[in-house]
């Protein structure tokens, strides 16, 4: 007859083969799911670095008008949209929202903008994210600002309708809807609508304001959005604001 340590054992090795492929994906769901509230990657290291280095050789005017956020950002041509108007632009690859809020302390705040245009959350809806966590992104990048810059304004540009993604087009109304209901309730904070204007009369975006890979603007997007946030930033603008010594 087993003796009681015995059958004790053979339960234990029982119950960890039994389960254990249980746990270990308890394991892998944890890991990978605290993954997504990691900080950016380093893969956006070279970049920034770059972006330092430019700013030691030319350093940007203080109360300028910072542009920051993905591709949509860095591809944007501001001299020639915005002429006269002091701007810098810190559009990195295919960032998300949470990469620019990583990287505040580098290449927003340094530069004491009087106003921040971010455009973030394309990358981030198809990643995955969803509207809600992109709502809570959105909040930090404004708390990091804030907490350093509190005259500062915030836009955020809605994440925009494009041939490529538009299957995740819901999501992305639902995340725009969260950050404007949002941005009603904040000084100094503002909700501008790129999208809409994007959309043909069939309720579609438009591919001829797109780059051939369905996803850019190209220069008659472009156009659309320079048209959008001009009377935006002349309004913003208007008055002189005071920065954090």
């Amino acid at each position: 007859m087993p003796s009681a340590a015995h059958s004790l054992d053979q339960f234990v090795r029982f119950m960890v083969l039994r389960f254990a492929p249980a746990f270990v994906g308890i394991a892998l769901l944890i890991l990978f799911g605290a993954a997504k509230d990691l900080p950016a990657a380093d893969r956006w290291e070279g970049a920034i670095k770059a972006f330092e280095a430019k700013d030691i050789e030319n350093p940007p005017q203080s109360g300028s008008v910072l542009f920051i956020g993905s591709s949509s950002i860095r591809m944007w041509d501001l001299a020639k949209s915005f002429p006269g108007l002091a701007t810098i632009n810190r559009g990195f690859g295919g960032s998300y929202l949470r990469d620019s809020t990583h990287y505040a302390d580098r290449i927003a705040i340094p530069y004491q903008p009087r106003a921040i245009i971010l455009y973030a959350g394309d990358n981030d809806i198809a990643s995955g994210i969803t509207a809600d966590e992109l709502l809570i992104d959105f909040k930090a990048f404004e708390a990091t600002i804030r907490k350093v810059l509190p005259e500062t304004s915030i836009i955020y540009l809605s994440i925009k309708p494009s041939v490529k993604r538009w299957d995740q087009y819901p999501e992305q109304q639902k995340a725009n809807k969260l950050i404007a209901d949002y941005a009603k309730s904040g000084q100094r904070l503002r909700f501008v609508d790129v999208g809409t204007p994007l959309l043909g009369e069939d309720g579609k975006p438009r591919a001829d304001l797109l780059l051939k890979d369905g996803l850019h603007l190209n220069e008659a997007g472009y156009a659309i959005w320079n048209k959008v946030l001009d009377a935006e930033l002349k309004s913003l603008l208007a008055a002189p604001i005071k920065q954090a010594a």
